[in-house]
């Protein structure tokens, strides 16, 4: 059975707060897998779609659809409608909660929709509890 590469975490928000906070939440879920943040989607977009990481083994998105130079429902296109990306799981972490957008990612590809709760406990609970899940899913390697 070939060796499975350590997923890297590709993590999209424009709040440095929440930033913060998702990974610190995350690393107490147990979850050491290295994390990378991007505070816009163009840099975001740049990095996804440079050859060094489309050919560098699996990762997984988390996705805030609020971003300062695009909607990030446009990266949600771009990553599944391109050939070597469209398997990488995306998390979609957002303070939306509008059915129409769940259902709108949903379409387009996203793996889960995660609504940011606005009271910090409550923030802190749901992405603890997102990195117990990511300790425990199969990632596929990109093609």
């Amino acid at each position: 059975m070939p060796h499975q590469q350590p997923v890297t975490i590709i993590m999209i928000e424009d709040d440095e707060g929440h930033a913060r906070l998702i990974e610190k939440n995350i690393r107490r879920a147990g979850v050491c897998n290295e994390i990378r943040t991007f505070a816009n989607g163009t840099a975001a977009i740049e990095h996804l779609f440079s050859a060094n990481v489309r050919n560098a083994g699996p990762f997984l998105v988390l996705l805030d659809l609020n971003l300062p130079d695009m909607n990030g429902v446009d990266i949600l296109v771009k990553l599944k409608s391109d050939e070597s990306l469209k398997r990488a799981p995306v998390v979609v972490l957002t303070t939306t909660d509008d059915q129409r957008e769940v259902q709108r990612c949903y379409d387009l590809g996203a793996n889960v929709y995660i609504t940011k709760p606005v009271e910090y406990e409550s923030f802190s609970q749901a992405i603890r509890q997102l990195g117990l899940f990511l300790s425990v899913i199969q990632v596929p390697e990109t093609l």
